[in-house]
């Protein structure tokens, strides 16, 4: 949720990214434009990308942010947009991949090619995209090869959804992806970690957005706050403050592992 009206991380927040230059994928709404204001609160100098300019617009009066349109699926994109990050900054300390989508998703009977493929291009590709050229932008920096880079995966990764079939698939295969890349890192001597953060349902627009138009508010509401059994959703700034954490130097010895951020949603189950 933004605070664009608001000091909250301000008065929240301490500054320990000052001086690190951060790039965050998928940023101009939730959990993404919700990281762009913790960053740069933090003391971060942020680029986001993504397609909505006009919500950009107001997330960069808001964070003094830089915003990039950019399709993280677009492969010859990339080299540009890092050098023009390394160019402004002279080096890249932090990475979020967060662009992802799951719009046209079903079960594995009902699926589409097409849709199948948009959304590996997003979720899956994508990502790679975005940790190989940042793994790539953090070797070149002026002080050696050192960054973070945090993948948002799901808890979906483990609780598969039986109608949300690629997207299940893609978030449990970009774990993988964080692994390999994050053994890479480390026998390449370089000090860049790489690190995923697996969300439960978080209260964004998108989700509020969803329960006012259902046709029971009250109902669906209940039903996505049920789904952990600490009875909630979570809020993008509990996400958010995770990717901090995460990006910051007081996580310099976590690397290839998963973060879950879901209420205990996928902890276990109760017996009958």
């Amino acid at each position: 949720m933004l605070r664009l009206e608001s000091n909250f991380w301000e008065n929240a927040v301490s500054k320990r990214l000052e001086g690190k230059v951060a790039l965050v994928t998928g940023g101009t709404s939730g959990i993404g434009a919700g990281t762009v204001e913790r960053l740069a609160a933090e003391g971060a100098k942020v680029i986001f990308t993504g397609s909505n300019e006009a919500a950009a617009q107001k997330l960069c009066a808001a964070t003094g942010a830089r915003f990039e349109k950019h399709n993280v699926t677009d492969a010859a994109a990339w080299g540009p947009l890092i050098d023009r990050i390394l160019e402004e900054h002279g080096r890249l300390d932090i990475a979020f991949a967060n662009a992802g989508i799951e719009a046209g998703d079903g079960s594995v009977e009902d699926i589409t090619i097409e849709a199948w493929n948009n959304i590996m291009g997003v979720n899956l590709t994508g990502v790679m995209l975005t940790v190989q050229h940042a793994m790539r932008a953090m070797a070149r920096n002026p002080d050696g090869p050192t960054g973070s880079i945090i993948v948002n995966s799901s808890m979906n990764a483990h609780r598969a959804m039986g109608n949300f079939v690629a997207y299940s698939v893609s978030k449990s295969a970009v774990l993988a992806l964080v692994k390999s890349s994050a053994v890479h890192a480390g026998n390449q001597k370089y000090k860049i970690r790489v690190n995923a953060v697996l969300p439960g349902v978080v209260e964004t627009a998108m989700i509020k957005n969803l329960i006012d138009k259902s046709g029971d508010p009250e109902a669906t509401r209940a039903a996505y706050e049920g789904l952990s059994p600490m009875g909630r959703m979570a809020t993008v700034e509990e996400i958010a403050g995770l990717v901090a954490w995460l990006a910051s130097d007081e996580a310099r010895f976590s690397s290839g592992s998963e973060f879950t951020m879901d209420g205990a949603s996928t902890a276990g189950m109760n017996g009958v």
